[in-house]
């Protein structure tokens, strides 16, 4: 079920050049939300919601926690609001992350902005989950200490090597897997990463489950905006990103589509 409310931001920091944290109090919300939803979220003076992936629940508290970059003029006017003002949000929405036991082993891949929802699943999996996260040099990275403080482990890379090891997640993620086989692949981030580990993950028999980031306009899959080609029974399916997904199985899209 999903809510429309009216959530008090709680607190508000800037975490890196144009990246944002923000906690929202939105109790019904977060009473239903899971990893890999997202809240849409109307910026004052435009029409349209910006989606924006959840990187913390908590359901005691009531709060939901946010982790946006700002990418024009809707997320930089969502990024002016400041603790004690409020934002209108509907929420949770979308199709979220499938949650294993918490034994099992399972490796979790953030790339640049697409790192957010991967915290949740962190933190789910504490010991038993390998964290790999990419941004482009030690000045972008966020939520390292997060990962750390839900006991997961976690593999940096930049892409110019000033922190962690330099190159791919993907070139990670395949000397991962020559050492040991998780029972379940997470990852979220851009396209061409998602492929490449979708493919890892199908040659070494591993599931993987892959958010996408698309642009939505309405959330609810009315507007047909956010259409994405996926694989059932061997034929081409139009699915809504918004509404299936952002999570699907990394077999069910057909990537090169």
């Amino acid at each position: 079920m999903k809510y429309a409310e009216t959530a008090p931001v709680l607190s508000k920091k800037n975490i890196a050049a144009g990246i944002w944290d923000m906690e929202l109090y939105c109790p019904k919300a977060a009473a239903e939300a899971v990893p890999g939803q997202f809240v849409d979220i109307k910026a004052e003076g435009f029409t349209l919601r910006r989606p924006i992936s959840i990187c913390g629940i908590d359901k005691d508290k009531g709060t939901l926690r946010i982790v946006f970059e700002e990418r024009g003029k809707g997320t930089a006017q969502i990024a002016r609001v400041n603790v004690g003002e409020c934002l209108d949000i509907i929420a949770p929405l979308g199709h979220g992350f499938e949650l294993l036991d918490k034994s099992s082993k399972a490796v979790m891949i953030g790339g640049g902005i697409g790192t957010p929802p991967m915290l949740p699943l962190a933190q789910h999996y504490g010991e038993n989950a390998s964290v790999i996260f990419g941004f482009r040099n030690s000045h972008a990275v966020i939520l390292k200490d997060d990962v750390i403080k839900a006991g997961a482990e976690l593999i940096l890379c930049t892409d110019d090597g000033s922190e962690g090891r330099k190159g791919f997640v993907t070139d990670a993620l395949a000397d991962l897997l020559s050492q040991s086989k998780p029972d379940i692949i997470y990852a979220c981030g851009p396209m061409i990463m998602l492929k490449r580990i979708a493919q890892a993950a199908k040659d070494n028999g591993i599931r993987c489950q892959i958010s996408l980031e698309e642009r939505m306009a309405c959330g609810v899959g009315a507007c047909l905006g956010c259409a994405c080609v996926t694989k059932q029974d061997g034929e081409k399916v139009y699915r809504h990103v918004c509404k299936n997904g952002p999570v699907f199985e990394a077999e069910e899209v057909a990537f090169d589509e």
